[in-house]
């Protein structure tokens, strides 16, 4: 077995869903067999634990995020229902796309023939495969666009390891389309991942990337992540760890007007919120959206597909 394949967030969300449902039955096992609770309801019990669990680790993720946060501008502060729905939306989004999206996805594409669009490419974050994009394709594949969403793997490898799949997919998407660029959408660390490989392999073929929620400048909550990705995208005594001030350091003017960036100053992942902003990039700041939310909410995928209209251009015959 490969060590990418050992390591694939596929085969990681499918073991937590083991764990969680052996949980849930011990649980149940003990309200029936111990405290005389009547099946259906120890089941019940069971489910409802593993679910308040998750609900725990997501809450959690905003309370860590507020010990880096950056002040949230006043045209974006949220009242109570507000940040319900904040919280609501982000742990559906949450146990959607990592219980039933993401371990049923497989590295996808589609190719629209005589399309007139640019193709796109789909970069998922940290931890995360091509289930991400569960909402963002079939609004892809209703404008006849044509894309490719890969897998990032091995999940805790380094970023600049991430370059030559990223290569491929772009090499393969012109060969494809016969279109001479491409735009990138990028969640998360996915930004950072397109940003390494524009590092590496220049910029001419990129009509646009959109970054949705990337920690440009490092996150706090990267100091509790695993793997070498997760220590790439940490802040060092509140500024940008080296690798992350490297890669600032290789980009020109002209390859930062090539970015939007997409954010969410309530995002509970990123934080302090602002490393998203992008000097010299387009950057489109939200309120009331949490980090994973970012790839389903309607507001959201309404502003890429915006982008994404604003540059599809007509592909030369072949």
């Amino acid at each position: 077995m490969s060590h990418s394949k050992r390591m694939s967030a596929r085969r990681m969300l499918r073991w937590l869903l083991v764990v969680q449902g052996v949980g849930a039955a011990a649980i149940a096992f003990a309200a029936w067999h111990w405290f005389g609770v009547a099946l259906p309801m120890a089941l019940a019990l069971g489910l409802a634990c593993v679910v308040l669990v998750r609900l725990i680790i997501n809450m959690n993720n905003f309370v860590l995020s507020a010990c880096f946060a950056s002040p949230t501008p006043r045209a974006f502060h949220l009242g109570w229902r507000a940040r319900l729905r904040l919280l609501a939306e982000e742990y559906r989004s949450s146990m959607l796309t990592t219980s039933w999206f993401m371990p049923r996805a497989r590295a996808c594409r589609r190719i629209e023939t005589d399309s007139g669009y640019l193709p796109v490419l789909l970069i998922h974050g940290y931890g995360c495969n091509s289930g991400y994009w569960r909402s963002l394709i079939p609004r892809l594949e209703r404008n006849h666009i044509s894309y490719a969403a890969i897998d990032l793997e091995p999940v805790g490898g380094a970023i600049d390891g991430y370059v030559p799949l990223v290569e491929r997919a772009v090499a393969d998407l012109c060969a494809a389309t016969g279109a001479s660029r491409v735009a990138i959408v990028a969640h998360s660390m996915g930004g950072l991942v397109a940003r390494a490989w524009m590092r590496a392999h220049g910029s001419a073929r990129v009509a646009r990337l959109v970054t949705l929620g990337t920690p440009h400048h490092g996150t706090g909550l990267a100091n509790f992540g695993l793997g070498a990705n997760a220590a790439q995208m940490r802040r060092v005594r509140g500024a940008a760890c080296d690798w992350l001030c490297q890669l600032a350091a290789s980009e020109d003017p002209a390859r930062r007007a090539l970015v939007t960036s997409i954010f969410s100053h309530h995002d509970n992942i990123v934080s302090p919120q602002t490393s998203s902003v992008l000097e010299g990039a387009r950057n489109i700041a939200l309120g009331g959206v949490g980090h994973v939310a970012l790839g389903c909410n309607g507001r959201v995928l309404d502003l890429v597909m915006e982008e994404l209209g604003a540059l599809t251009l007509p592909i030369k015959a072949r």
